[in-house]
């Protein structure tokens, strides 16, 4: 049997969708939208896509490692952004690396690392390529003799695990599924998981700050990093494996989220849990989403920490047939290796219950088995969630935009915070050539503090401009969110499209230290150029 084939151009699979699901998007699609007739743009294919020659020349010792095959050349030039995939509808490659490499060990990087360094070469670090912000396109300029994309897909296994401190030490190209497997043998699980689960790796998580499973308590990846194992142009780095520390700066955190820029992750050791035995989950509707919002809030002051606790605003409820489009909706969630779970419920429904929540017993889900399939609408929504991006390229061909915005403030600004977000948005959406469309929130992390919001905007683009409205409306909700005391990005990383805000966000002097220690690691600024550092 042969294996699926990934696309070059969009997210996952070639056969992701089937042609019936496809023409169901477009129905829904046009429906929405009042369109009689769709004119599709196909998605591209390899013949049509004018290819510019490799600048660089793959010397012999590096020949088993490396490749200029187009498909790969084509493979590694873009993340899954909406802006990567219109791009690549329009057959525009031109920012394709030179070279592809493929390092099997440590040393192989490190030759690698050093042909990139003599030759004056860009190395851009490539995971799994799920990248929503511009972060492993090789913009480089022509101050550079080429670009090399570094696939650590090969360095993929789990080396050691801690049973005894529940840990374990991993490589940093494993992929989520490949990981969970190879834990599932010892019972433990790093129970963390994107949306991009399926294609990203830990290494991506980690230089990227990314954000997983659970809504609340261990919400990033943060959380789960013991130590780090990372190769830079001046050396290696290991930090120190422990539990917590207070010797100075932490030297983890130094890498958790560079985004390739300083150095690269080769191995992790990370925190792992038992695999939960015990689940419960429910689905609770609001008369409106601040009555949610205030749930949501008390839920996450009460110290309860449920793993699910992902609030919809109607729009929300009713793209993803998770709710009728009338009522926001609460998807509640608990589990655990070590204990049964109904009194946290009770006690998160009783919170639900003062703010205008209601639910029907029978919405409550209760199950010891993790492998059994759970039913309702948070599974509706979970269904559509890990399907959205394939769903989202279907659209691209119909010429709609369809992308999100994610950030994080503390709970005294929410309400101002989310109305003028929303306001940013909509006028945008209505000023840009009249466009006809939407933007819909959901609350996916919760903290004490506040929440994090992610906003997705849906709108009819003009056919062959849908970039460039886009970006209208992305500008525009980034100002707003600076300007009304929110992050940049709570989970997606900074890349190069959310760059110019991150700037905004980032303290001077702390650049300026940043500067510093680029020039101490990476004095040839051949790491990922242009992302964080200049």
């Amino acid at each position: 049997m042969a294996p699926r084939k990934l696309k070059f151009w969009g997210w996952g699979y070639e056969d992701g969708l089937s042609p019936q699901i496809q023409k169901q998007v477009e129905a829904a699609m046009a429906h929405r939208f009042g369109v009689s007739e769709w004119r599709t743009t196909p998605p591209p294919t390899m013949e049509e896509i004018p290819l510019n020659p490799a600048r660089l020349s793959i010397p012999q010792t590096l020949q088993h490692l490396c490749s200029n095959d187009p498909f790969e050349r084509l493979s590694h030039t873009y993340g899954k952004s909406y802006r990567d995939v219109v791009r690549a509808f329009r057959r525009d490659f031109k920012n394709a690396p030179d070279i592809v490499a493929f390092p099997r060990t440590e040393e192989d990087l490190i030759n690698i690392l050093d042909w990139c360094n003599q030759i004056n070469a860009a190395a851009i670090i490539y995971g799994g390529g799920t990248s929503v912000v511009g972060g492993v396109e090789a913009v480089i300029g022509e101050q550079y003799s080429g670009a090399v994309s570094i696939d650590l897909r090969n360095l993929n296994q789990v080396l050691e695990v801690d049973g005894i401190s529940r840990a374990a030490k991993i490589q940093a190209g494993i992929r989520g599924p490949a990981m969970e497997s190879q834990l599932k043998e010892y019972g433990l699980s790093l129970r963390f998981f994107p949306q991009s689960f399926e294609f990203s790796t830990l290494g991506g998580w980690i230089a990227t700050r990314a954000g997983g499973h659970f809504a609340t308590l261990h919400t990033h990846i943060d959380d789960l990093v013991e130590s780090l194992r990372v190769i830079t142009p001046k050396g290696v780095v290991e930090t120190r494996r422990l539990p917590g520390s207070g010797a100075g700066p932490s030297p983890d955190r130094l890498f958790i989220g560079s985004e390739g820029t300083l150095g690269i992750i080769t191995e992790a050791w990370v925190r792992l849990q038992d695999r939960p035995i015990h689940r419960t989950s429910a689905s609770v509707r609001f008369p409106d989403f601040q009555s949610g919002v205030k749930a949501v809030r008390r839920l996450s002051q009460s110290g309860l920490y449920p793993s699910n606790c992902r609030l919809l605003d109607p729009g929300e409820t009713g793209d993803s047939g998770a709710g009728d489009g009338q009522s926001a909706v609460l998807m509640l969630g608990f589990e655990s290796h070590d204990h049964l779970l109904d009194i946290w419920m009770i006690r998160a429904l009783e919170c639900c219950k003062e703010f205008g929540g209601t639910y029907h017993p029978d919405a409550i889900k209760t199950n010891q088995d993790s492998s059994i399939r759970r039913e309702g609408a948070a599974e509706t929504w979970r269904n559509a969630f890990i399907q959205a991006p394939y769903f989202r390229d279907v659209m691209v061909g119909l010429g709609v935009i369809v992308e999100t915005f994610e950030t994080a403030v503390t709970w005294n600004r929410f309400e101002e915070f989310h109305n003028g977000v929303m306001e940013a948005a909509q006028k945008a959406i209505r000023e840009i050539s009249g466009l006809n469309g939407w933007v819909t929130c959901r609350i996916t992390h919760v903290y004490p503090d506040g929440p994090a919001p992610y906003y997705t905007v849906k709108a009819l683009g003009k056919k062959g401009s849908e970039l460039e409205q886009w970006d209208e409306i992305k500008a525009a909700v980034s100002e707003a969110i600076i300007h009304l005391g929110g992050t940049i990005t709570h989970h997606h990383a900074v890349g190069r499209d959310h760059r110019p805000w991150y700037d905004q966000q980032r303290p001077p002097l702390y650049a300026s230290a940043l500067q510093a220690v680029k020039q101490t690691l990476d004095p040839n600024y051949i790491l990922n150029p242009g992302i964080l550092i200049d």
